[in-house]
């Protein structure tokens, strides 16, 4: 893997101009269009413009730029501001292929629970969002179609399995946009791109048809945003319509902890200890801030054996064997599996090479979190990488490198990010500096269940102190 420390700014691609949705975040394009300053439909067009103009970011899977979904009610939170929902969740009249080539998908029938709940917040679905293969990779390179590239330097990827959405509101095409999280695909293209990425708890949220069907639910639903205070205000809107009652409230956060926290760091996951030095800089200079501002912040050892990581390993093989052998039930009658890509069949194999694994490591995930509370209930907040090392060029994790390679190398890209799917936590991906390619860097706070108001409160304060790299700023 290599990297180019000399990417000029303006290699960058990015669609941010001086029209209707200018820099705005999507509270101020909602509080625009309350005012009647601006409208859904001239919102919605500046964005297809936009989104045309930085095509060769290949960051969008289905266009309905001509017959927009606009809301029912025009009250929510982010009422007429344009998005993107993932092509793995379903819409009415929009057809969700998975990122794969095994098969053509119809326009479904109907709308995913929790899309439902995504449309309450008056947003206007302009498409579907590019991903990897049924989101099994960490980065978004297909092998029937153009990888998704990343705005703050196209040679490198945007992360995975959201990466589309990552590419679209980093390059300012909307101001947010859905994703969702079963092993980092929320948090790990935020991390890459510059944005800020929230992998609820699990119970927060209704769950997705697929997700009802796993025998174990790891997978979060979300959004990825510029700002800390669209996720905030993302995060309150979805709890008013779906409130959890095993869980804490979050209710309307707006600014940094008002009492000291006790905050753990640690660099090492299962993958070993980080090597990257601007990724562990990135952490300590965080982590200075944190006790600056009077938080108590200790480096801790990694509580988890390896046996938790092969676990996860196994069940991620498990899900690809489902999808491709259950592929003409569950997707299409034509499903071809001949035509999934290298990771997919890799995976697969996997798994049936290493079946018996299964009992076993359904029991090892199921009781994870025990280990987690018991180790980490003690702080506030966990401080830790969001990936292993800065975001690779394209080809790095393609579906094409051989499979047991590729798998190393992603178990080191992202050994931090599973835990907190795996335990059914909540994590935070905040952007922390760039990369010497020009990439952005992310951390992550993480914490026990329904620790949601806390991870928030300190990624303001990360955004106040340490403000977020702007891909339109130039390098200095």
């Amino acid at each position: 893997m290599t990297t180019d420390a000399r990417i000029p700014a303006a290699a960058r691609i990015h669609a941010f101009t001086d029209d209707a949705l200018g820099e705005h975040d999507a509270l101020a394009l909602a509080e625009l269009v309350r005012r009647g300053e601006r409208s859904p439909g001239e919102l919605a067009a500046a964005a297809a413009r936009r989104a045309a103009a930085v095509a060769e970011l290949a960051a969008v899977a289905y266009r309905s730029f001509a017959e927009p979904v606009f809301p029912v009610r025009a009250d929510g939170v982010f009422a007429g501001v344009p998005t993107f929902v993932k092509d793995n969740s379903d819409i009415t009249g929009m057809p969700s292929n998975h990122g794969t080539a095994a098969f053509t998908a119809r326009p479904a029938r109907g709308t995913d629970a929790y899309v439902r709940e995504f449309l309450s917040t008056g947003a206007v679905v302009i498409g579907k969002s590019a991903l990897p293969e049924f989101g099994f990779n960490a980065s978004t390179e297909p092998e029937f179609a153009a990888p998704t590239r990343n705005p703050w330097n196209p040679a490198h990827s945007a992360g995975g399995s959201s990466g589309g959405a990552a590419a679209l509101v980093a390059a300012g095409v909307v101001p947010f946009a859905h994703g969702n999280d079963g092993g980092g695909s929320i948090r790990i293209p935020a991390a890459s791109t510059g944005l800020v990425g929230l992998k609820p708890s699990r119970g927060r949220h209704a769950d997705s048809r697929l997700a009802r069907l796993l025998p174990l639910n790891i997978v979060s639903e979300g959004v990825l945003t510029r700002t800390v205070r669209d996720t905030a205000a993302f995060t309150a809107a979805i709890e008013r319509r779906h409130p959890s009652r095993a869980l804490p409230p979050i209710g309307s956060v707006e600014g940094p902890p008002e009492r000291p926290l006790r905050i753990a760091v640690l660099l090492e996951s299962a993958a070993g200890p980080v090597a990257d030095p601007a990724v562990r800089e990135s952490v300590r200079r965080v982590a200075e801030l944190l006790s600056a501002h009077g938080h108590r912040v200790e480096e801790i050892s990694l509580p988890f054996v390896a046996a938790v990581e092969t676990a996860f390993l196994h069940y991620w093989a498990l899900l690809a064997a489902v999808v491709t052998d259950t592929g003409k039930l569950l997707a299409d009658r034509h499903f071809d599996r001949s035509r999934l890509d290298g990771l997919t069949r890799g995976l697969r194999g996997k798994f049936y090479r290493e079946i018996w694994r299964t009992p076993g490591a359904l029991r090892t995930l199921a009781r994870a979190y025990r280990t987690y509370e018991a180790e980490m209930g003690a702080y506030d907040a966990v401080l830790i990488p969001t990936l292993g090392h800065s975001t690779p060029p394209l080809g790095h994790l393609a579906p094409t490198v051989p499979f047991d390679e590729l798998l190393d190398r992603l178990r080191v890209y992202v050994g931090f990010t599973p835990l907190n799917n795996i335990t059914g936590t909540p994590s935070i991906s905040v952007p922390a500096g760039l990369a010497p390619s020009g990439v952005p860097l992310g951390v992550q706070f993480a914490g026990v269940r329904g620790a949601e108001r806390t991870l928030l409160q300190l990624a303001y304060l990360v955004e106040a102190e340490l403000p977020f790299p702007k891909i339109t700023a130039p390098r200095i």
